[in-house]
């Protein structure tokens, strides 16, 4: 869920909150240029670095809570001025909304929504559900598939919205990751997902035999078989814990995100 999203649920429960950018950040620091932290009268979300800067950060957006249409900006020397060893150096916005500022920060949610990475997920089951949350904190907007009444829980995060229906009502774009209840539906899904260009990762959960038997199946029906990631997550962790998948296949999606990023700038440049 991106800051906008958090904000909005925070004067909605508090009436008020404060919302800290970084700027801009040179030399060593311990976050990027566009991290942030939402400040609630009780607690925070997000994070700018942590340690001295944040903790600093952290006063300075308390002091602003419940000041409408205000903001302040700060600059920090992290050597000189918090004595962290980082060396570098921070600029800081920090503003404070309220409930007037809700169809102003709706905009902007809307405005930012795109800048997320869509994935489609098939199937509610325990690992679906650990990776639900796995993927919750992270710049990713779920299309959370089953084909089951009731197969959902009764809550889930606000980047994840609950879909039933079949592999041909997908959006035509995002990544698709296929760990179901069935065999048949997976196969399914991932036929549908790899004849269609505009899903550029399909990833399915499964062995080494399930993954030679579809690929198998996949290659004797025309379809290129390429662009399979089975078994999904990353390789070196070997566990079977729900959690655990989990955390291999959000891993993986933070580096196909990076991979993006590199490669579809390049393919503009290429073509002009």
């Amino acid at each position: 869920m991106n800051q906008w999203a958090k904000i909005i649920t925070a004067v909605e429960t508090y009436g008020t909150c404060t919302l800290v950018t970084v700027t801009n950040a040179e030399g060593s620091t311990p976050r990027e240029k566009g991290a942030w932290m939402v400040v609630t009268p009780q607690g925070y979300n997000g994070s700018i670095g942590g340690g001295t800067l944040e903790w600093h950060a952290m006063a300075e957006a308390q002091a602003l809570l419940g000041k409408s249409a205000t903001y302040k900006m700060i600059r920090k020397n992290l050597g000189p001025d918090l004595g962290q060893c980082c060396g570098g150096r921070v600029d800081l916005r920090i503003e404070s909304f309220d409930r007037e500022s809700l169809p102003q920060l709706r905009d902007q949610a809307l405005k930012h929504k795109d800048e997320f990475q869509h994935i489609h997920l098939w199937g509610a089951g325990h690992v679906g559900r650990a990776l639900v949350m796995a993927l919750a904190p992270l710049p990713f907007q779920i299309s959370w598939w089953d084909t089951r009444a009731n197969a959902f829980p009764s809550a889930v995060p606000q980047n994840v919205t609950c879909r039933m229906g079949a592999p041909n009502d997908m959006e035509q774009d995002g990544f698709v990751l296929v760990m179901s209840h069935s065999h048949a539906l997976d196969f399914e899904i991932v036929d549908y997902a790899l004849r269609n260009p505009a899903f550029p990762f399909v990833g399915l959960i499964g062995s080494q035999t399930k993954r030679a038997r579809f690929i198998k199946r996949l290659l004797e029906t025309g379809v290129d078989a390429t662009k399979l990631t089975c078994p999904v997550g990353v390789s070196s962790l070997k566990s079977k814990l729900p959690a655990a998948i989990a955390a291999g296949v959000a891993v993986q999606m933070l580096e196909q995100v990076e991979v993006r990023k590199a490669i579809i700038p390049a393919q503009k440049k290429a073509n002009g």
